[in-house]
């Protein structure tokens, strides 16, 4: 019996088709810290760097260790383990046996084309019970995700991080894998903060951006700002930022969260008043 090949469209259609199949305890970052997607662990936190592509050569293992072997990669927040995923059928022996080397975990997905017709294929000659027992016991990626109380250590090796990689505080609404991918980066939440407030009160001000952390001068080189006639208050540009198009899901929970992070009503008050003019 021939097997079938894996299909997928595309390296974002690899990751998401990976994402949907994430057993319970794993959270994806799709986009975050350099990979294509982080793997956090709820239990502890371990982390998995993984980058996608769609055969398993030297560019995505070269993507997978960067920094590892730099002489400076324990300086730096990292995952502890990492991974390549590529669909089955796309990687060879030999470079299999070389991301071993390297520490690298090759991850191999079923695409749904290929595990329909092999489904089928089971079920034309042992029968439907035997495709229906075959549909539950196979699993969709091999190998599995390390488990904590397993001895994973014979496939996933622990790359022990000095510091583990920063998780950005919402699940980012990117595409995984997309060519040219947007990120949720801490800048980016903090913008979309400074965002809301411009839409819900109309004008920001020195006071928020400070209250916020983050440079106002961006704004202002950029026109995505424009001083208003009061003092220490900016107003919308004529070429505003839009993080609402930009990133629709994140935009929505940053603003669900408002009240964890708006300024006091002290502050706000003061920022009403707006600064003294110059002489």
């Amino acid at each position: 019996m021939a097997k079938a090949k894996a299909v997928f469209e595309s390296e974002a259609a690899l990751c998401a088709a990976f994402i949907a199949r994430l057993p319970e305890g794993w959270t994806a970052y799709p986009e975050t810290a350099g990979f294509d997607i982080l793997l956090v662990r709820g239990a502890d936190g371990a982390q998995i760097g993984v980058e996608a592509k769609m055969t398993l050569n030297a560019k995505v293992l070269l993507q997978a260790v960067e920094g590892v072997y730099s002489g400076r990669g324990s300086e730096y927040p990292a995952p502890d383990f990492r991974a390549a995923l590529v669909p089955s059928g796309a990687a060879g022996a030999e470079l299999k046996t070389l991301a071993s080397y390297l520490g690298v975990v090759v991850i191999v997905m079923t695409s749904e084309a290929e595990r329909e017709a092999e489904q089928k294929a089971f079920a034309e000659k042992f029968g439907v019970s035997y495709r229906r027992a075959h549909v539950n016991d196979k699993p969709w990626f091999t190998p599995e995700l390390p488990v904590i109380g397993y001895d994973w250590r014979r496939q996933w090796a622990d790359h022990c991080p000095a510091e583990r990689c920063k998780v950005p505080a919402y699940v980012p609404d990117v595409i995984a894998g997309a060519s040219g991918p947007s990120q949720l980066s801490d800048w980016k939440i903090k913008a979309i903060k400074i965002c809301i407030l411009l839409e819900r009160h109309g004008f920001v001000t020195i006071a928020d951006f400070k209250k916020i952390g983050i440079d106002r001068k961006r704004w202002l080189d950029m026109r995505w700002l424009a001083q208003s006639e009061d003092r220490g208050r900016y107003i919308a540009g004529r070429s505003a930022l839009n993080l609402r198009v930009a990133h629709p899901v994140n935009f929505g929970q940053i603003e669900a969260d408002f009240d964890k992070w708006k300024p006091s009503t002290a502050e706000f008050q003061a920022a009403l008043a707006p600064l003294p003019a110059l002489l």
